[in-house]
């Protein structure tokens, strides 16, 4: 199995959802999304594999953004909204 980096199977890097600012945080989103992905499925042939499908797909597309986007509420509430 070609498989993912210990690194890319870490849930939570860094072991915290504080940031600095917005930006950060919707960086912190993307990672944890992909994070989610390599730990549901690690064997990289497979995962890019099935790229072709979904990558075309604007349903597919849309409900990837949709992942990052609930990941993102949890780490703006988390940062209580980056409020001073």
């Amino acid at each position: 199995m070609n498989r993912v980096s210990d690194d890319d199977m870490v849930l939570v890097p860094g072991g915290s959802l504080m940031t600095k600012n917005p930006e950060e945080g919707r960086a912190l989103a993307l990672t944890l999304a992909r994070h989610t992905i390599h730990n549901i499925q690690p064997d990289l042939d497979i995962l890019k594999g099935g790229r072709p499908n979904y990558s075309s797909t604007p349903d597919s597309l849309i409900d990837a953004a949709r992942v990052v986007a609930i990941e993102f509420q949890t780490i703006a509430a988390a940062n209580n909204y980056w409020r001073d």
